[in-house]
């Protein structure tokens, strides 16, 4: 068997508003959940666990790569909703989605503080 993706825990304040945060952006269906854990599964089976820790929440980066229907409509739902975006990680450019890679990203913060990528094609 060749190695793949398979889980990864997602430090949050609220693991509840997290989980429905990328449910509804990303348009995940809700997957069992268990312990201190609520689970969002990716199209590919991957889960998202997210988790309240006891500590100090350390920013991570994650990044979701998209068709371009669905870059749309996630954008267009980060529009509505208000949230801060930026075209670059830096986070110079607000307001704006970028055009590298020949495809489009976008950054912005999840409920939690993480920083957040979509973008419709990958970097290889």
């Amino acid at each position: 068997m060749s190695a793949t993706f398979n889980h990864t825990i997602i430090a949050s304040k609220d693991r509840e508003r997290s989980a429905l945060f990328f449910r509804e952006l990303l348009e995940l269906t809700e997957a069992p959940s268990w312990g201190p854990f609520t689970n969002v599964q990716l199209t590919d089976g991957v889960l998202l666990q997210f988790a309240e820790p006891p500590v100090e929440i350390q920013m991570q980066h994650y990044a979701f790569l998209l068709d371009d229907e669905l870059f749309d409509r996630a954008y267009q739902r980060l529009c509505d909703r208000g949230i801060t975006h930026w075209a670059d990680p830096q986070m110079r450019r607000p307001g704006e989605i970028n055009n590298e890679h020949g495809g489009r990203g976008v950054y912005f913060k999840d409920p939690a503080g993480h920083a957040i990528e979509l973008i419709t094609r990958p970097y290889l």
